[in-house]
């Protein structure tokens, strides 16, 4: 078997150093297990959108159509470009234009991590849909700069799109305690919402074993905080996904432990795979990111790709290592000391 192509796009700020970390590691843990990865960076950021006016080159998808994987490192640094361009010119489009429109979110305690609640479990899988919903970008402003301006925003939901990541849930559910929980607003949102939890019944039908619950969104929120062990598998909306999964992250500790996979299920293109935290432009140049996040990113890459032996490998490296204290406390261990920490630990 052949190189598994990897696109490695480091972006922003942290993003860099955090995805440095991230090949150093999983380049040793295939080598070890005889799986070969070759990597191609591109250096496609804020500031190329500086120089050329575009996040990333004109024909960006289609080079990127190549790779077998993508390791997204961070995009965004609001001082010199506004989130609105830099989320649009280069994550939204590639997940869009490859169907990634599974995001899967893990949230547990790592050993050793201590989160704010006083709960010594936590373990949810969250699956975000990934292309529709609240962040279609459909809508427009008009009368602009006037009293009488306004401004519509259009939330598209298709048929394909809620069944498809329902379904994803679904299975995803079987593969681990068989719950499901499917988020709304269907008490407010009639038509969007009501259509979701309609989609949500017909598909039970076909998955007796699995255990259905819904909620409105405001409700589970509370109880990620309250009763995360009643939990398991939660399925949600683009933007109901973003605000939980960012819950969910505090929880487990912060965002240097949270880890996400873009997913074309199908595989008719490549899935991409980065940490959450952002760019960090206030740390960027202080080396103490923590890269965990996109170490364990790289480790569901792996998975992703077949190499199992080496994503259980790093994940144990990453677990050894939290359960040496290192790497669980915001800027008490350098960047470079919490990957050398990860990479003594993989052999």
């Amino acid at each position: 078997m052949g190189a598994h192509k990897i696109a490695i796009i480091p972006g922003d700020g942290i993003g860099t150093p955090v995805t440095q970390a991230a090949w150093q590691v999983i380049s040793e843990a295939c080598a070890l297990d005889g799986a070969a990865l070759e990597a191609t960076w591109f250096d496609w950021s804020c500031d190329t959108f500086l120089k050329t006016g575009r996040m990333m080159p004109e024909d960006g998808i289609e080079t990127l159509r190549g790779f077998d994987a993508i390791l997204l490192g961070a995009v965004g640094w609001p001082q010199k470009v506004p989130d609105s361009v830099s989320l649009h010119g280069l994550l939204l489009p590639i997940r869009k234009n490859f169907t990634q429109y599974a995001n899967i979110r893990p949230h547990r305690l790592l050993p050793g991590v201590v989160g704010p609640l006083r709960a010594e479990k936590f373990d949810i899988l969250c699956i975000r849909e990934n292309t529709e919903g609240e962040y279609s970008g459909a809508g427009g402003r008009v009368h602009q700069g006037t009293a009488d301006e306004v401004a519509v925003e259009t939330s598209i939901f298709t048929r394909t799109g809620v069944e498809r990541i329902l379904r994803f849930g679904f299975e995803q559910a079987r593969k681990r305690r068989g719950k499901l929980a499917s988020v709304t607003k269907s008490n407010a949102q009639k038509y969007s919402m009501v259509f979701w939890d309609e989609v949500t019944d017909q598909l039970a039908a076909e998955y007796p074993d699995v255990e259905v619950s819904r909620y409105h969104v405001d409700a589970i929120a509370a109880r990620f905080v309250m009763a995360p062990e009643t939990l398991d598998v939660v399925v949600a909306s683009n933007l109901f996904g973003d605000i939980l999964t960012d819950l969910g992250a505090a929880i487990q500790g912060g965002l240097g432990f949270a880890a996400s996979a873009n997913i074309n299920p199908d595989r008719s293109a490549p899935s991409m795979f980065e940490p959450v935290h952002g760019s960090a432009p206030d740390i960027a140049d202080l080396g103490i990111a923590n890269p965990i996040a996109t170490i364990w990113s790289a480790a569901m890459m792996l998975e992703h790709l077949g190499e199992t032996a080496s994503a259980v490998r790093v994940m144990a490296a990453i677990e050894a290592t939290t359960a040496a204290g290192i790497g669980t406390t915001p800027g008490q261990n350098s960047t470079d000391e919490i990957t050398n920490a990860v990479s003594e630990r993989i052999a």
